[in-house]
């Protein structure tokens, strides 16, 4: 075979061979490349998003501000024990509402975000209160200044806390009623093993009653009604709506023949957080406790709640709500760093 014959075939074969290994190469880097631009593409996805939480004692440390305003959220949501006042001294509830409105990490959310909110016993000025305390409208007039609600805003001309307020994200309408359980509610008695359910004790008062009934004719696709105590859960012996049977039930009804397709109730109160539902008129209702924001019921072991969904968080914890534009809902409980605790959807 003449020389230049097989220096072609030689010049051929090493080209091809060069040729083998380049796509090889390239493939790999095309799926590397590939894999990178949809790790960098891929985004959250776009929600509203409700952070909420209580128990926030003004002299303790209030380590969970940088997580929550990490959520960045539309919405913050006080649900009572905002401050721990316990006084009839008016200028003692001042000066605290003046320490908590400093704290650095509070400041930094109230940049940014919307704040609303409703109120429980200690921010009310008495540990358990009810409508016997003394110095109820002073101390109202009190948080709804700490709130920032607007002095014509229709809360200002009544008696109470309970307001509602009306969000619209990408055409879905979010509904929150924030429910004032101190400023009316009756005196129940309280026994060896925790409080005596009372059938003929009210935790909401007639005009707060019809109030609610004329909010809940109006239209919305999520419908979020917030208070201080817990509504669903009966078997504990702490304060709860199940101390009032009659107001639990009236409530409970209510909610169940709502139009909104997702009904979610928010509560604080008890130092823990958990999630429950229940099943009412065929109507699904969940409920989200979150508590504490600076301390919390760290021996509370697994408490009976029959209602309950997943588990209970003894630590410190906030809470989170996203709504997105199909109006698929995410209940979710998170502690620090955001560390996330208990995650619902409701589809």
């Amino acid at each position: 075979m003449p020389i230049r014959i097989i220096l072609l075939l030689l010049f051929f074969s090493v080209a091809l061979a060069c040729r083998d290994k380049v796509e090889k190469v390239n493939t790999t880097t095309t799926e590397n490349a590939s894999d990178n631009e949809s790790e960098s593409t891929t985004e959250k996805k776009e929600t509203f998003t409700i952070t909420f939480g209580s128990c926030n004692d003004e002299d303790k440390a209030q380590p969970l501000w940088k997580d929550i305003v990490a959520e960045k959220p539309n919405l913050w949501i006080w649900l009572g024990d905002n401050i721990y006042g316990d006084s009839e001294n008016m200028g003692v509830l001042q000066r605290k509402y003046d320490k908590q409105n400093s704290n650095k990490g509070y400041q930094s959310l109230k940049a940014q975000t919307s704040i609303i909110g409703t109120w429980d016993d200690h921010d009310f000025g008495v540990n358990d209160g009810g409508k016997d305390y003394a110095k109820k409208a002073e101390s109202r007039e009190l948080a709804l200044d700490f709130l920032g609600v607007p002095a014509d805003a229709e809360v200002r001309a009544r008696e109470g806390m309970y307001q509602s307020y009306t969000y619209t994200y990408k055409e879905v309408v979010i509904r929150i009623i924030l429910l004032d359980t101190r400023y009316f509610k009756d005196h129940v008695q309280k026994g060896a093993n925790g409080y005596i359910p009372d059938e003929n004790a009210d935790i909401l008062g007639d005009t707060q009653w019809a109030w609610l009934e004329s909010e809940l004719k109006k239209k919305e696709d999520v419908l979020i009604v917030a208070n201080g105590t817990q509504v669903i859960p009966t078997e504990h012996p702490y304060e709860k709506w199940a101390n009032f049977p009659t107001s639990r039930s009236r409530i409970l009804s209510l909610l169940s023949q709502d139009d909104a397709e997702k009904i979610v109730l928010l509560s604080g109160d008890r130092h823990i957080g958990e999630i429950s539902k229940i099943a009412v008129n065929g109507k699904a209702i969940w409920e989200v406790t979150s508590s504490g924001l600076t301390h919390s019921y760290e021996s509370v072991g697994n408490e009976p709640n029959k209602y309950r969904v997943g588990a209970i968080m003894s630590q410190l914890n906030y809470g989170v709500i996203h709504v997105d534009a199909d109006k698929q809902v995410e209940l979710i409980i998170s502690g620090r760093e955001g560390k996330r605790h208990e995650v619902q959807r409701i589809d």
